[in-house]
């Protein structure tokens, strides 16, 4: 059965685009691409150590702004990590556990990595080295990811996908439908709320952010997140992921599993990153992400607005991991 279910998507996906409308030229919405502004500062070494809720462990800052060092905050949360995901390799490739923490949570501005198929990490790799997965916004953290590919190894790129591949996804991500948010700053990639308290209307954007923005930046895999939506997305979501919403696109469970957890080679959408999300059906759509796997999301995404892509996001998020 499990092995059908791709012939069927290629099917499906080539009926769909064949009667589909070319992209409708919308700009990337800046809400889920933030960029680091030229006069972002890093956090000074005030030469305090770091430390986080229920663990016995301490860094400094500049430990923790060391792209070759992944912090292990709560060892009994996973097994002994890989070197390639604990340190990397100098110069060029990064500590996976860096960026994608001990455990594989990630954040907003990065890949949950946590219980991805290992086949489907060591391909999308291949694809960051190809130059078949880019970003549509130039100047983002995408750019280490497909530096970083030119140099690490194959069984490198194995070890990390073993280790992270077995991994059981937690749910991180709080989605909560509001007509109004806190304001906002870039703070590395991702949004973080300003801590003066004030608000401004949501518009149709997602906002989401850290509960505590120093254990999220101090790299603990427990931070925990708030999504803020558009009132009404998550059921526009739920009509678009569940049936297509009127023909618009595909049942998402055709390829990713009746609960969206996965299938095969085909990844887990539920309980991910609404702004990851929303990159990447965009990075599709706009053919900035190509490769085997985008290819078959080609035909789904193409008559998919920036909203809808905001709603089903806010859905997907709103799920169990």
């Amino acid at each position: 059965m499990t092995k059908s279910i791709p012939i069927l998507a290629l099917a499906l996906v080539a009926l769909l685009a064949a009667g589909t409308s070319a992209f409708g030229g919308e700009e990337p919405p800046a809400w889920a691409y933030p960029v680091n502004p030229p006069d972002l500062k890093p956090r000074a070494d005030d030469g305090i150590l770091r430390r986080v809720p229920g663990s016995n462990a301490a860094y400094s800052i500049t430990q923790l702004r060391d792209r070759f060092i992944a912090p292990v905050w709560h060892p009994g949360d996973h097994p002994p990590l890989p070197s390639i995901v604990a340190e990397g390799r100098k110069p060029n490739v990064f500590a996976c556990g860096f960026c994608h923490r001990a455990d594989g949570p990630g954040g907003p501005e990065n890949a949950k990595l946590a219980g991805l198929p290992a086949a489907y990490i060591v391909q999308q790799m291949a694809d960051y080295k190809s130059g078949a997965r880019r970003t549509s916004v130039p100047k983002r953290n995408v750019d280490l990811m497909i530096s970083l590919s030119k140099d690490i190894s194959d069984a490198e790129v194995a070890a990390a996908a073993a280790y992270f591949s077995a991994l059981k996804p937690r749910a991180n991500i709080k989605v909560v439908e509001t007509d109004a948010v806190p304001k906002t700053f870039v703070a590395g990639w991702f949004l973080a709320a300003a801590k003066t308290g004030e608000k401004e209307a949501i518009d149709r954007r997602i906002i989401e952010v850290p509960e505590d923005l120093d254990r999220f930046e101090d790299r603990d895999p427990r931070s925990q997140f708030i999504a803020y939506v558009p009132i009404g997305s998550i059921a526009k979501g739920a009509a678009l992921v569940g049936a297509g919403g009127g023909g618009k696109t595909l049942q998402c469970a055709i390829c990713h599993g009746q609960d969206l957890k996965g299938l095969g080679g085909v990844p887990a959408i539920a309980g991910r990153s609404p702004s990851y999300v929303v990159r990447q059906l965009y990075d599709i759509q706009n053919d900035a992400r190509a490769g085997t796997a985008a290819q078959l999301m080609k035909g789904p995404v193409a008559n998919l607005t920036v909203d809808d892509m905001l709603s089903i996001a806010a859905y997907l998020a709103s799920l169990a991991p």
